[in-house]
């Protein structure tokens, strides 16, 4: 039976322009510990999602081995950018450049083993401590995206099977409300949420586990152990 898999921040950077050594020596070798850990455990029809920070790269050039990496891995994967995702630019130039077995996620809805998946960037909440006043417009056009996919998702596939939504931002910190993010989530039917961007100590921040009705998963590769975690199929 085909299986969902979920790694975000892969942070990959083959040329060597940027490595990840400075953040902590568990970064160390990170892409030849993670193409170990997805090769060994996911198959040719199982789908990964990958919730952005793929690639330092600053444009699709400088990006092509990280993506070449990760067309080069098992599985079907769909990709949804992230804040560092400097190279993803007009979609119809990204898809093009994209390996074979590699879709861009982006106002629109995919289906993947026996369930439907939305997803946007998302950003920081306005109401966040951090947040400054150029990031509310920008939280509103990431929820506005997100509506396209589930409109995409509800002409296209119907709300008869689960859905799974994929975040780069967290929508949910602990000690807070939920973000509005959260809600579009509930009226979509959304079962599984998956999200990255916090490394390090920020792990914490991240709602996890069953929270209304919606199970959410920090996938951030470092939160993850460097390995693809299972959101769908056996053992899930």
């Amino acid at each position: 039976m085909p299986r969902i898999w979920a790694l975000a921040d892969l942070h990959l950077s083959l040329s060597g322009a940027k490595t990840m050594d400075v953040f902590g020596e568990h970064w160390r070798d990170h892409a030849s510990r993670m193409a170990a850990a997805w090769d060994s455990s996911v198959s040719l029809e199982d789908t990964v999602l990958l919730p952005g920070d793929l690639s330092w790269g600053i444009d699709l050039e400088e990006s092509r081995a990280d993506l070449e990496w990760i067309g080069a891995r098992p599985g079907r994967k769909i990709l949804v950018r992230g804040n560092h995702d400097f190279w993803w630019g007009s979609l119809r130039r990204l898809r093009a450049a994209l390996p074979e077995g590699c879709e861009a996620l982006q106002n629109q809805a995919v289906e993947a083993a026996g369930r439907v998946v939305v997803g946007a960037r998302g950003w920081i909440s306005p109401d966040d401590p951090a947040a400054t006043p150029r990031d509310a417009p920008i939280f509103l056009r990431e929820i506005e995206r997100l509506r396209l996919s589930v409109r995409d998702a509800d002409r296209r596939f119907g709300r008869e099977a689960p859905r799974v939504a994929m975040l780069h931002y967290p929508p949910w910190i602990e000690g807070r409300p939920p973000t509005e993010l959260v809600r579009v989530l509930q009226e979509a039917g959304v079962t599984d949420c998956v999200y990255g961007h916090l490394h390090g100590e920020d792990h914490a921040m991240g709602v996890r586990g069953m929270r209304e009705g919606i199970r959410f998963r920090l996938v951030s590769a470092d939160a993850v152990g460097f390995a693809p975690a299972l959101v769908a199929g056996a053992a899930a």
